[in-house]
């Protein structure tokens, strides 16, 4: 029975030619697993466009050899071999097994790479081949007793393999230069002929919009088995050839259904604080060090610093550099955690495996055609049926890089995209409601995007519109994460907390949404919340009452925007958290490290500015003293200062002094405003 490719999983990375070592068995043992391999190999399918030849030469004579192996076995007398027949046997079955992984890798990999690749791919498996022919020369027939049938297969085996020679199909050959000369005339700005980029994709089997996403997703894989710049970029190119080809042939195929990459496969479980990105609050999937010795994911911490901040989110300090160095042992810890729970886990996403290489003129300018095809599209289209594919598909192509998003606001994009985010839209086109908020999102990432989106007529608004009365809560989760991304800049933070729609609106979603959205809102509250002005608003709209409800079930975020609040809320916000300060002793002893550190310093703000009432609703927690003694022992080193001036505040107060809060020195930072883009914009 033929095996599909894709019942092999595909690989990240080839191995060495030295990583085929042979089983190390003796006798029959070793002729199984020779004809267990062999059998392997027949059961491919003969590749269906490139190397097709090659493929079905290489499983024919894999075939003939299992005939071999099988009478091999069914013989009595061939139980035992010399030791240079078992030497022949073991580089048979090193020889077997590179000819299986070559199989497999064609298979599985990009088509358009293995275009590129063709006439090194052929000499690969004509190398092979000869080497097969090496063995079958010095193959014992002597000291083996074979029928005659079966050694004349052998025979015939090893005529073919010494006459073969490199075959590259011409048609190969000529579409190989088809598309060197495609991306030769994008460079220049020229757009490639249709007609000649449909038969190329035909030909290779890309003939819908799900086999050219499935095409990009290789060839982003491939770049992670390559060593040389130049090939990595050549990559790039073809990636944006594949996805200008995408939108231009098949992009009416890719009408949009429901998203749910959202959904966190770990949102039903208590993640360890450690594993923790400080910006994001989310799994550490690439966990980084950076200057000041704190571990951020590198999605998070990538996007801080192209934002234009030189500081630690997290301390404040001025970075040095902006290294960023792998933090191995924590992501051994976090592999090995989700292995127990039984989590996927990818360390690398593919966007990054993309960004991380230098672009080429070739993919930017493709980029541009995409845009502008998409976009002059999305400016005819006479239904909202036809306007959601092409929303739907900015929507993937803003998610990929800089240059994308950059070329799809430049493009005059936004106006367009605003249309589409009224409640009227929302209530008969769900889908294209969610796909455009979430465009404007992703755009949103891009510094000088976040100035256009403000700008333009009618965008803010809407974009608060959907927060307000979006039809589904992934629009609003997404409106949200659209506020916080904006909010990132101090003049629109500002603008943003007078608006008492904002307020509102994060607030009721903080409250009544889904636990991803709550997570958008709340991040979104402790950005406005860096505002004075701001925090005014947010506890008249009641974000202390909010907080005590959602404290239970996300304690890290609501306590982070707790601290804020009542060390920029003066006595109002002080006398509205009175309710909540046994709530934060649960948290100093049950909490993660950050969030004990938040409500240590929550606690002595409020002890600070509330006074002896303060003090005294907190002493009569049970047991506070060695709670905080604990907080003091371990966690952050902010957290176990803030414990210690607590613990001074409180031995003071029980002493009968003053609490004379102006001496009890503090000498921690202010609390640092994180900033959560990566994980709410990127798993847009």
């Amino acid at each position: 029975m033929a095996v599909s490719p894709h019942a092999f999983p595909p690989r990240k990375r080839r191995p060495s030619a030295g990583a085929f070592v042979s089983p190390k068995l003796a006798d029959i043992n070793l002729v199984k697993s020779l004809l267990s391999l062999s059998q392997e190999i027949s059961s491919f399918k003969p590749f269906q466009c490139l190397l097709k030849r090659n493929s079905v030469s290489s499983i024919n004579k894999s075939k003939l050899l299992s005939i071999l192996f099988d009478e091999l076995i069914k013989n009595p007398a061939s139980v035992f071999f010399s030791p240079s027949t078992l030497l022949c046997f073991e580089e048979m079955y090193i020889a077997l097994q590179r000819i299986k992984t070559l199989l497999e890798d064609c298979s599985n990999g990009s088509k358009m790479w293995m275009l590129m690749q063709i006439q090194v791919l052929s000499n690969n498996f004509h190398e092979l081949t000869l080497e097969l022919s090496t063995l079958l020369d010095i193959f014992p027939f002597k000291e083996i007793e074979l029928s005659q049938d079966v050694e004349e297969l052998v025979v015939l085996v090893r005529k073919q393999c010494g006459k073969s020679k490199p075959v590259v199909d011409p048609g190969d050959v000529f579409l190989r230069r088809e598309v060197l000369t495609m991306l030769d005339r994008i460079e220049k700005e020229i757009v490639p002929d249709q007609l000649k980029l449909k038969k190329v994709m035909e030909y290779l089997g890309l003939r819908d919009g799900s086999s050219c996403r499935e095409e990009i997703e290789s060839l982003q894989d491939e770049i992670q088995n390559q060593v040389d710049e130049k090939s990595k970029s050549d990559i790039v190119s073809l990636i944006g050839l594949v996805r200008y080809a995408n939108c231009v042939l098949f992009g009416s195929s890719t009408a949009s259904k429901p998203d749910h990459r959202r959904q966190k496969s770990t949102s039903d479980l208590t993640i360890p604080a450690d594993f923790r990105c400080p910006i994001t609050l989310e799994l550490m999937r690439d966990p980084v060090v950076v200057a000041t010795g704190q571990t951020y994911d590198r999605k998070s911490i990538n996007l801080w610093i192209e934002s234009g901040h030189s500081t630690c989110p997290k301390t404040g300090q001025t970075l040095i550099h902006t290294n960023l160095i792998p933090n191995r042992a924590l992501r051994n810890l976090i592999t090995m955690w989700c292995r127990e729970q039984g989590i996927p886990f990818e360390t690398v996403g593919n966007n990054e495996k993309v960004n991380s290489v230098k672009g080429t003129k070739a993919a930017f300018e493709a980029t541009k055609m995409t845009v502008s095809f998409l976009v002059n599209k999305l400016s005819g289209s006479q239904t909202m049926e036809a306007a959601n594919g092409v929303v739907y598909e900015l929507r993937a192509l803003s998610k990929t890089d800089s240059d994308s998003r950059a070329c799809i606001a430049e493009a005059g994009a936004i106006p367009i995209l605003v249309r589409y985010l009224g409640s009227s839209v929302g209530l008969e086109h769900p889908n294209l409601q969610v796909n455009a908020v979430t465009t404007i999102l992703n755009l949103s990432i891009l510094e000088a995007n976040k100035t256009r989106i403000v700008e333009t007529d009618g965008a803010l608004n809407g974009v608060i519109e959907v927060l307000r009365s979006g039809a589904t809560w992934e629009a609003k989760g997404n409106a949200a994460a659209t506020i916080f991304s904006l909010s990132g800049i101090h003049g629109y933070r500002k603008g943003l907390g007078r608006k008492t729609r904002v307020i509102k609106g994060l607030l009721d979603l903080a409250k009544d949404g889904t636990t991803s959205c709550q997570k958008d809102a709340l991040l979104a509250i402790l950005n406005l919340a860096g505002d004075r002005e701001t925090v005014g608003r947010l506890v008249e709209g009641g974000v202390i009452q909010m907080v005590s409800g959602v404290i239970d079930e996300l304690p890290e975020e609501a306590v982070a925007i707790l601290e804020a609040v009542t060390r920029r809320g003066g006595l109002a916000a002080i006398a509205a958290a009175f309710n909540i300060i046994k709530k934060l002793g649960v948290i100093l002893r049950e909490g993660s490290d950050n969030a004990r550190e938040s409500a240590s310093a929550t606690l002595v703000t409020m002890c600070r500015k509330g006074g002896p009432e303060m003090v005294a609703e907190l002493a009569v927690i049970p047991g506070i003293e060695r709670i905080i003694w604990e907080v003091m022992g371990g966690g952050t080193a902010r957290g176990r200062r803030k414990a210690a001036t607590l613990l001074r505040i409180l031995r003071r107060w029980a002493a009968g002094l003053d609490l004379d809060t102006n001496n009890v020195v503090d000498s921690s930072n202010m609390i640092t405003m994180t900033v959560g883009t990566s994980r709410t914009i990127l798993q847009a």
